[in-house]
């Protein structure tokens, strides 16, 4: 009896396992195929997927501030479903949320948008000087929940910093270990820094660095100033002459500090700004520096629901490029 062949296809890549999202995943080489799957699904999702850049909606400011703090200007986002809404129809990369709004909503929305965790959160009812988080969900929730990653804030330059260091270290190692990505909050702050200090240049890139050094996959922080805070940094800075005047130019130090280059950094959004336009300079200069990113709250879910669509397509579009 004749035996008939079959032609079998030539395996091709997928859509959006780009050269640059590739690129990437390389530079994590001790992580399980685990953990890499899971930061590639949300560098392949939404708006910018395969392209190496991150817009990620967060939305733990009814824990951090409060709730009317965060909601009252916009009461859509007391509902938690708001906000899985808001960060899917836009395209985000990611939702990241505190344990209480993903349970809320986490069901309705299964398989829609990577999840991030928030694990430690800090709120502002006693709002010390030197803060320290709490840990307020697991690597288990993360995993019953069908997140991606965990998420971590560490205050380097608060007292508690090396609890926070060790707390983050355990916590890592389990998500690894359970091939989740980790996703790291790293906002200095404490009663060693001035007010202004928390953005200055020397202590965001240090900031980076620890974060790195911890073992995030993804690193968070604040847009730098051209401050220095730290008198033997300032000697360096200025005796090699590091450059800073340019938002864009602190935005590649940092990225320079993180593993040169070699980690994912992204930026937060800060407080509401009434002009989208005064936003959409500092995501040109997050372009323009090579950073990786926006990690967009307040920003977003404070303004009209209309409104942040339009909004987080016009930042998207900036890091693509279709906007200059």
């Amino acid at each position: 009896m004749a035996t008939v062949e079959t032609a079998v296809a030539p395996r091709t890549p997928s859509a959006h396992m780009t050269k640059r999202v590739a690129e990437i995943l390389s530079w994590y080489e001790s992580d399980n195929p685990g953990t890499k799957t899971n930061l590639a699904r949300m560098l392949n999702h939404g708006y910018l997927a395969g392209t190496g850049k991150f817009v990620i909606l967060p939305v733990d400011q009814g824990f951090e501030h409060g709730p009317a703090r965060s909601f009252a200007v916009n009461p859509g986002g007391y509902d938690p479903n708001y906000h899985f809404d808001l960060a899917i129809q836009a395209g985000c990369n990611a939702y990241a949320a505190p344990l209480g709004f993903i349970e809320a909503a986490a069901a309705r929305h299964a398989g829609e948008i990577p999840l991030i965790l928030k694990m430690n959160n800090h709120d502002v009812l006693y709002d010390e000087k030197d803060p320290i988080p709490a840990v307020t969900a697991s690597v288990r929730d993360a995993l019953r929940l069908g997140c991606v990653a965990i998420g971590f804030t560490i205050y380097p330059g608060s007292a508690h910093a090396q609890t926070m260091y060790q707390q983050l270290r355990a916590a890592a190692e389990e998500a690894k270990a359970n091939g989740l990505a980790v996703v790291v909050w790293s906002y200095p702050r404490g009663s060693s820094l001035s007010k202004e200090g928390e953005t200055a240049l020397d202590v965001a890139a240090y900031a980076a660095q620890i974060a790195a050094q911890l073992g995030a996959h993804v690193i968070k922080v604040k847009l730098p100033s051209e401050y220095l805070e730290q008198a033997a940094a300032k000697k360096v800075y200025e005796s090699v002459n590091v450059p800073r005047a340019t938002l864009a130019e602190r935005v590649r130090h940092v990225i320079q500090s993180a593993f040169d280059g070699h980690r994912i950094v992204i930026f937060s959004g800060g407080a509401k700004k009434e002009s989208d336009e005064a936003v959409f300079d500092e995501i040109r200069a997050i372009r323009d520096g090579g950073g990786f990113g926006s990690i967009i709250g307040r920003n977003s879910f404070q303004r009209p629901k209309e409104h942040a669509l339009r909004f987080l397509e016009t930042v998207m579009k900036i890091y693509s490029g279709e906007v200059k």
